[in-house]
């Protein structure tokens, strides 16, 4: 589906009112009623109404409402934030503008992030809410054009892009204007004055892991990783959450991505050849005795010991993962002692019948309202585009929060607002803006397990302790 390059309006009014959620006797600030009429500004282009979709029934869960007060938390990062000041409007309509690549080897993603913002529309905005729908075309060139162009159509904020490269581009553009971006990359590094992210950071996501495993007792951790960006990223959340949680890192070591057998390094890794030696001691030793302890012990045949960690993260995925998984497991780490643990990319079918990762852990948006929203997409569009589901749902979530914060009338893109400790809730869970750009999500806990993950521990309704 190509969208236009022209403004969606809201053409009619959804029952859903965003409202507000008294907790421990304090309540956020009440939104004003709706708002009516749409009056373009005299500079702005020719609006043209669209109304692809009729308006789907309110959503079983609320896509983006304030939740509970949460403690404070230190920045991850020491980034001095841009601030953006409160800006009183003097029109009748607010003006996002959604940047993604409607063009080029990556369309199919900007045509689900264009319908997944579509969707919200109806779910959450009023008549003056206004999205623009700009084409990157995938490239930092495209993303500084779709800026430009927003910005010179008055947008107020912007929503996108997708990638890291459009990120870094297309970021001084917006911040010479004052303009807020929401952007969907993970790298840290596009973050920080005025540009925010709603990307899943490896940081949450870790310490979601680290925490539930810490709960079944397991202090001792280690990880694997492709000596990537990525692969280095997902360590160092591992070392930051370890520490923090007064857990150990006993072991670390990253591979090559494009090696073809890492066979050697596993064993290393999991001290293959020490263990095999002990244990063939002492069987030599319990052979020796003829008491029943010993015999019991000799017949129990034991296995090759106890690893040198309890929990190991495993920072990659797909084939590579499943493959690393059969090796750790062949050369004696036991699933049930050793819990292995993934990331957010482990949410694939395939990985669910591998046996090695049979029982391994891994951080995910909550199941119930992740697949409302897939469901409601695939009744409005078709089917969800493969590996496409999360980042369109980041589009979903971008754009509630931009309607609902338009819907407060005034100054609606402060930093302030932005960065609320309240926190918001969306079809991904709970998630909360931080000065640095960095975003704290609330996640669950999946297992994989033959015939489908099954989560294991809920995602957090609130980000109060």
């Amino acid at each position: 589906m190509r969208l236009p390059s022209y403004p969606w309006r809201r053409v009619a009014a959804v029952s859903f009112v965003l409202a507000p959620m008294v907790v421990g006797g304090c309540q956020t600030t009440d939104l004003p009623p709706w708002l009516s009429g749409t009056k373009p500004m005299a500079d702005a282009p020719v609006v043209r109404t669209v109304s692809p979709l009729p308006p789907p029934p309110p959503p079983a869960v609320a896509p983006v409402v304030p939740v509970a007060p949460a403690v404070t938390v230190e920045p991850l990062a020491a980034i001095p934030p841009l601030a953006l000041p409160s800006r009183p409007l003097q029109r009748d309509e607010v003006r996002a503008a959604l940047l993604v690549p409607l063009s080029g080897s990556y369309a199919g993603w900007g045509t689900a992030l264009s319908n997944a913002a579509q969707l919200a529309l109806f779910d959450v905005a009023d008549e003056r809410f206004n999205l623009i729908p700009l084409d990157t075309k995938g490239t930092p060139e495209g993303a500084v054009a779709a800026t430009r162009q927003a910005l010179a159509q008055g947008a107020d904020v912007v929503i996108g892009p997708l990638f890291s490269a459009e990120v870094k581009a297309a970021a001084p553009v917006a911040r010479e204007q004052m303009v807020p971006m929401l952007a969907f990359t993970t790298d840290r590094a596009a973050l920080g004055n005025g540009v925010y992210t709603l990307g899943f950071l490896p940081e949450p996501q870790v310490r979601r892991v680290v925490a539930q495993a810490m709960s079944e007792g397991r202090t001792r951790f280690a990880a694997l990783a492709p000596n990537t960006d990525s692969g280095r990223a997902f360590v160092d959340a591992l070392k930051a959450a370890v520490l923090a949680a007064g857990a150990r890192l006993v072991k670390l070591d990253y591979y090559d991505p494009h090696a073809t057998d890492l066979t050697p390094q596993i064993k290393r890794f999991v001290d293959y050849e020490h263990r095999k030696g002990a244990l063939e001691r002492e069987r030599r030793i319990l052979m020796g005795r003829s008491d029943a302890a010993a015999l019991a012990k000799l017949e129990g045949a034991p296995g090759l010991g106890d690893a040198p960690f309890d929990a190991l993260l495993l920072a990659d995925d797909g084939q590579k993962v499943r493959s690393i998984a059969s090796l750790v497991t062949y050369f004696g780490i036991d699933p049930g002692p050793v819990r292995i643990l993934g990331t957010m990319q482990w949410d694939d079918p395939k990985l669910n019948d591998e046996p090695a990762l049979a029982g391994a852990w891994y951080p995910a948006p909550p199941m119930a309202q992740h697949a409302e929203f897939e469901a409601r997409y695939t009744k409005a569009f078709g089917a969800m585009p493969a590996r496409v589901g999360n980042i369109a749902s980041l589009a979903y979530d971008a754009t509630a929060l931009a309607a609902a914060l338009a819907r407060q009338g005034q100054g609606e893109y402060a930093t302030a607002a932005l960065t609320s400790g309240l926190g918001f809730a969306g079809v991904d869970g709970i998630f909360r803006l931080r000065a640095d750009g960095t975003t704290e999500r609330g996640l669950s806990v999946k297992e994989l397990a033959r015939g489908g993950a099954k989560e294991v521990s809920p995602a957090p309704a609130t980000f109060a302790p």
